[in-house]
């Protein structure tokens, strides 16, 4: 599924100019049965991709009330894994003093807009092919067959997984200026975990499927930030890139065991900030701890 990848896009275009199955009829043939559900089920994933795009365009249409609040994330408590509508509103809410009366006005209207598309969009997916049912119960574990391909075009496997005690993923975008702002430190965490069977890997959501002019800018901004840990290029329809594309709030860093398992909850907010470093260095130790006990 598509979901947010559209809308990581709008937002590095925001950075840039600112700051930052279906159940078909019964037939008597079985390859005319298939042929319907697949044409359901396009016909559905087809709708679905249409209502992101009018989610997309609220956010164009008013970029610069959209970016202000998104710039905000790192500093709220709202839940990006709920529904997107009540996300938005949280965020919104959480940090309203830092808005005039027009900016909440235009930002509520969006927001009660999306949230009648949300109730669309999981009316559509909750009617979609056992298949995809079975990929949705699969969301947990989104790094069990891993594949990607790091900035130099080198094949990478879940072998980065088995290989350690901790893999430390962390998701970001080059128009991100907390992202950004952020990558010297995780180069810094790097290094102090290599010794105890950590890894620290960076996933740009605009490098999506070796897109070649993203990779050139994500290895140039991570150059200038001194950042030398492996970044990976994922392809955007596989379950890992999927799971990517449904990232709401960046920066974003989840932990992976041996077993592409992840490990607690996503981890939001800039490791530059020491209280941040510290509080994620305490969850990457306990998950060293643990697979030494093993």
């Amino acid at each position: 599924m598509k979901t947010r990848k559209n809308i990581i896009t709008v937002l590095t275009l925001c950075a840039a100019l600112s700051l930052t199955a279906c159940t078909g009829k019964e037939t008597k043939d079985t390859t005319d049965t298939q042929t319907t559900d697949a044409a359901s089920t396009s016909e559905s994933s087809s709708e679905i991709n249409d209502l992101f795009q009018q989610e997309n365009q609220l956010f164009a249409d008013h970029q610069d009330e959209w970016n202000k609040a998104f710039a905000m994330a790192n500093k709220s408590s709202a839940d990006p894994s709920g529904n997107y509508g009540d996300y938005l509103a949280d965020l919104v809410d959480s940090n309203k003093d830092e808005f005039t009366e027009e900016e909440l006005e235009v930002l509520h209207k969006d927001i009660e807009t999306i949230r009648g598309i949300e109730e669309k969009i999981a009316a559509l997916e909750s009617a979609g092919t056992p298949e995809t049912a079975a990929d949705s119960s699969d969301a947990d574990t989104p790094f069990k067959n891993f594949s990607a391909t790091d900035y130099d075009g080198n094949k990478v496997d879940d072998s980065l997984f088995s290989n350690n005690a901790v893999t430390v993923l962390n998701f970001w975008f080059t128009g991100c200026k907390p992202c950004v702002g952020e990558l010297s430190k995780l180069n810094e965490m790097n290094e102090a975990i290599k010794s105890m069977g950590g890894e620290v890997v960076g996933i740009n959501t605009e490098t999506f499927d070796g897109n070649e002019s993203a990779i050139k800018e994500a290895k140039k901004v991570l150059k200038s930030q001194g950042a030398k840990y492996r970044n990976l290029s994922l392809t955007s329809d596989s379950d890992a890139g999927k799971y990517a594309s449904n990232i709401m709030a960046f920066p974003t860093t989840v932990l992976v065991d041996r077993n592409g398992n992840i490990i607690g909850e996503q981890f939001m907010g800039g490791v530059d900030d020491q209280k941040n470093y510290d509080a994620l260095m305490k969850q990457i130790k306990a998950v060293i701890d643990a697979d030494s006990a093993k």
